[in-house]
Parts: structure tokens; C-alpha cells; sequence
């Protein structure tokens, strides 16, 4: 389930293991909000310049949303061997906190079958995660500091924090827009493109930059492709994100991340865990 690891004297990876044996190194005018996505003065999708000024931007358009339900899932691929881990809940962006729960495949990579899920709290600075296994008391939390991991928490956990994901997007750059779609009933326009981890790192908040500085560290290449679903108000409806792992287990591992958004604005209530809830104790590796 979770495995602490220790480089140069601090801790620096934790992953959700599966029994695979695979571990990942551990989210306009003329019309309504659902309406048609248009523009006034501009063809649709724009040039290429207010494409990446469009998806850059899809950060701050969440700011304004306040709150999300979310839909995640992160799928593996080493040697050909695929494993999906998916998760569902919500995300307050005005606080950057969010709670899912989320669930992994069994040993013969069924969704679920035979494990307990795993509640997972994403704070700024801080992953909270319970019923997370190997030796950990079923009543306690673990608490992981996202700076110290050499992913920052962007696959860690299992799940990409949702707006680590859209502040990813602010060194977006070779953006084409891909044409109108639509999600869950709703118009979006797609985007594709790369972002910089690097570029990302300076143009993100306090709350976000500190774990895309630490993202660095922990991928083969800061560049990561993209694509990007926006609705009207340029809100993140839907963005996936692949990875390469430079170490973890097992290296060169790629991730692919998925974060889906939808009702905006419904409330969501986050409260941390107590402190006399945290376990202290040795962090024990799981069984393959």
C-alpha cells in the first residue's frame, strides 16, 4: 500500500503498491454555462497564442468556480503491464483542499476486488491518507509533507491534487486546438499540447509551486504532453497528463493522469485530521 523510502536523510517517495507487484511513485456571449462555446471576435479555438493564454488561464477560471466534484484515475505502464487506480470526491480551490476516496485493482488488476479503499485528504503542503494497510492502525491517518516527495504528490498519492494539475498547465506551450466536443453533456473545446514543469513551478501560486518545484526532481523530462477539455468560462472540465518516472519503482515507469471536473460550485467541506489521529509509528512496506 504505502512504502517510505529515505534518500539523503529525508523522506523522499511514498507509493501505493499494488499486487501486481507494479508500485506508482507515490487530479461568451450569446450563451449559458452549458451553452454553445463560442467567442465573438475569433475563429473558433483562436491562434495558437490564445489557445496557450486560454489553457495557462484554466487555474485561475477554477479560483472562480470555487469548488468541484472530481473523477480521477492514474494508469501505469511498465513492460507492458497496465494498472488503473481511480478515485472520486470533491475540491475546494478557494482553500486547495479536496477528500476522495480511492480505489485500487487487486492482484489480477480488477478495480477493487478485495481491497479497502483509501481515503486520501490533499492539503496545501500535505497528503493525508487512511486505510492505507501495511501495519498502519485502521483509525489512523498518515500524513505525507508533498514538498519531500520527488514528485511533489503529482502521482504519489494515486490521484493528481486538482489543482496541482490545472496550475501544471501554466507552462503550457505548443497548444492546437483540437475542435468542440462534448462532456457529460456539456460543450468543451480541446486542447493538446505540452507543459513545462519547470516554467509551471514559477508561474504557480504559494500554494502549488512548492510541489511542482519538488516535480522536478522526479520525472526523466520536465516536459509533460497534455490534453485539455475547457467549458465557456474556461473552466477545467477534463485534463489527462503523462509522466515518466526518472526513479521510483520501477524506473522509467510512465504515469498517465486523469482529473475530471463537474458541478461547480457544489460545496465541499474538508476538515483535517486531528493530530492525535496521525500515526507516528514506523511506516511498514507492503506485500507485493
Amino acid at each position: 500500500m504505502v512504502v517510505q523510502d529515505r534518500r539523503g536523510g529525508r523522506a523522499a517517495a511514498v507509493a501505493l503498491a499494488c499486487g501486481t507487484g507494479l508500485a506508482v511513485g507515490l487530479l461568451t456571449a450569446g450563451c449559458s454555462s452549458e451553452g454553445a462555446v463560442a467567442d465573438d471576435h475569433e475563429p473558433p479555438g483562436g491562434s495558437a497564442a490564445a489557445a496557450a493564454a486560454r489553457v495557462r488561464g484554466s487555474a485561475d477560471a477554477l479560483l472562480r468556480a470555487r469548488s468541484a466534484r472530481v473523477r480521477t484515475a492514474m494508469e501505469t505502464d511498465s513492460g507492458g503491464t497496465r494498472v488503473a487506480i481511480r478515485g472520486t470526491g470533491g475540491y475546494d480551490f478557494t482553500t486547495a483542499t479536496g477528500r476522495l476516496v480511492v480505489v485500487l485493482p487487486d492482484p489480477a488488476g480488477r478495480p477493487g476486488e478485495g481491497r479497502q479503499p483509501i481515503t486520501e485528504i490533499l492539503a496545501p503542503g500535505a497528503l493525508y491518507m487512511k486505510n492505507r494497510g501495511a501495519g498502519v492502525p485502521a483509525d489512523k491517518w498518515v500524513r505525507v509533507e508533498t514538498a519531500a516527495l520527488s514528485d511533489g504528490n503529482l502521482v504519489t498519492g494515486g490521484a493528481t491534487d486538482p489543482l496541482a494539475a490545472a496550475e501544471l498547465l501554466r507552462g503550457a506551450r505548443q497548444v492546437t486546438y483540437q475542435g468542440e466536443e462534448r462532456l457529460d453533456g456539456v460543450p468543451v473545446r480541446h486542447y493538446r499540447g505540452t507543459t513545462d514543469i519547470a516554467v509551471a513551478a514559477r508561474a504557480a501560486s504559494a500554494r502549488s509551486g512548492p510541489a511542482l518545484v519538488a516535480a522536478e526532481k522526479g520525472f526523466t523530462t520536465d516536459v509533460v504532453p497534455f490534453d485539455v477539455y475547457l467549458d465557456e468560462a474556461g473552466r477545467l472540465r477534463k485534463v489527462r497528463e503523462s509522466f515518466h518516472f526518472a526513479n521510483g519503482a520501477p524506473k522509467g515507469a510512465s504515469v498517465t493522469s486523469t482529473t475530471e471536473l463537474s458541478g461547480f460550485g457544489t460545496p465541499v467541506v474538508v476538515r483535517l485530521p486531528d493530530r492525535r489521529d496521525i500515526y507516528a509509528g514506523k511506516i511498514a512496506s507492503a506485500a507485493p
